[in-house]
């Protein structure tokens, strides 16, 4: 079977009936119409491959930057944990301490205020003393009077 352009104008073209003659003309203009559909199908498909080339592209590098950036933080996560790791002796050392400064300052509270106690009890006889001076005093002075 030959391939002509009549036949492939016959194919693409439907006529109205199976021997329709067409001039050289008509065939010409068919066949350049189908070339120029032709070559628009093969620019556009040519401008969706270069397309999709850059956007694959651009994923491509999207992912190496994100997966730079995730090493980044991965390194930082890392030194953020070594840290964590070091502060722990530390802070269990000061909470040793803490604990002991409470200790200590439990029983200081607790001096100082025996020692509060005490210094109320000693002015209260300090007070008691005075009155019995002065009663003492008072009696003095009437033997005196009377002698």
């Amino acid at each position: 079977m030959q391939v002509t352009a009549r036949w492939v104008l016959a194919f693409f073209i439907p006529s109205s009936g199976p021997h329709v003659e067409r001039n050289e003309e008509e065939v010409h203009m068919s066949v350049i119409v189908i070339i120029a559909i032709v070559v628009v199908v093969l620019i556009v498909l040519a401008l969706v491959a270069v397309y999709a080339r850059r956007r694959a592209d651009q994923r491509r590098v999207l992912r190496e930057r994100m997966a730079s950036e995730a090493i980044g933080h991965r390194q930082e996560a890392d030194a953020h944990a070594t840290r964590a790791q070091e502060l722990g002796p530390k802070a269990d050392d000061l909470r040793r301490e803490a604990t002991a400064q409470a200790a200590s300052a439990e029983q200081q509270a607790a001096r100082a205020d025996a020692l509060g106690k005490r210094a109320t009890q000693t002015e209260q006889q300090i007070a008691h003393e005075g009155q019995s001076a002065g009663r003492h005093d008072e009696k003095a002075a009437e033997l005196e009077e009377r002698l």
